[in-house]
């Protein structure tokens, strides 16, 4: 077994690391902490990064798993305690941390175990509009899968409220002949239709733009994808939410970052804590949003 090789990249205006191991390969940008590829040698990729990707400062790259903090989504669509702890004059989509330079605090491996951490010091009262004091770490370890937690430690003295998302796209093969299993039976809100609370029946096929958040979601999903033979194992902790998105047709041609047939061969699980899973920290109180990638062959 050889020591992993950690390789220093530019990617347009992003500095990137790219951590190769024996049995799997891993691409991180340091704007966002966020993951852009990963993939088992000699497989296709667990983690889908687009052809038309911007690699560009203060833009998230459209790939991997882009950090939505300290809200997700449009803040005027979620719960009014997230809402009030922003006191700035535009809201930008998905937070405000994706576009930020996070500090490297280190790459480290024990045997073929690789572990990458990042802290972003704005979060401690320095993020335009948002007057808190929360240190945020994120974590990546990659071994027989990978794993990534983000962790907000609440150091002001007053609580604070978050929503949250590990953004993950994922590579499939064609998302029309894909299923996400675990979600039968589940409450989900169709935002597609005027944001109806909605129950799931059987597994989730995809035919057109979908746009869900699933409430009650349970620890594990699993994207079943035949043609490549293989499914894709997410295990989550800290979540009780999960959006799943596929922008289709139209509205992938209405991204400059997505090839127009690029909605085909991706779809996004995103391990969450969103609408009636938002996250209240107590001063001194600490929360993990955690989840974990594998495959198994069919």
């Amino acid at each position: 077994m050889s020591t992993p090789k950690v390789e220093s990249e530019q990617h347009g205006e992003l500095n990137c690391w790219r951590i190769t191991s024996d049995t799997a390969e891993l691409l991180v940008a340091q704007q966002g902490a966020q993951v852009l590829s990963y993939q088992r040698i000699g497989e296709p990729p667990l983690l889908w990064l687009s052809e038309q990707a911007i690699f560009k400062q203060g833009k998230s790259v459209r790939a991997g798993v882009p950090v939505c903090w300290p809200w997700f989504g449009h803040l005027t669509r979620n719960p009014q305690a997230v809402q009030k702890m922003y006191h700035g004059v535009e809201a930008s989509a998905h937070g405000l941390v994706r576009g930020r330079d996070w500090q490297l605090l280190g790459i480290d491996n024990k045997g073929d175990v690789v572990r990458v951490d990042f802290t972003l010091p704005d979060t401690l009262g320095d993020l335009p509009g948002w007057p808190h004091t929360v240190e945020l770490k994120l974590s990546i370890v990659m071994a027989e899968q990978l794993s990534i937690t983000l962790t907000s430690y609440n150091l002001d003295n007053a609580p604070v409220t978050i929503s949250q998302a590990l953004h993950s796209y994922f590579a499939v093969s064609d998302v029309r002949q894909v299923q996400v299993q675990g979600v039968d039976g589940l409450g989900y809100i169709e935002t597609l239709a005027n944001w109806e609370l909605r129950s799931q029946k059987g597994d989730l096929d995809f035919a057109g733009e979908t746009d869900r958040i699933y409430l009650q979601s349970p620890d594990q999903l699993n994207i079943v994808d035949p043609a490549w033979n293989r499914r894709i194992r997410l295990a989550s902790s800290g979540s009780r939410s999960a959006v799943i998105w596929n922008p289709w047709i139209e509205r992938a041609a209405e991204l400059p970052d997505m090839a127009d047939d690029g909605w085909q061969c991706m779809l996004c699980i995103e391990t969450a804590n969103v609408w009636d899973d938002v996250v209240t920290l107590a001063p001194g109180a600490t929360h993990s949003l955690s989840v974990s990638i594998g495959s198994e062959s069919l």
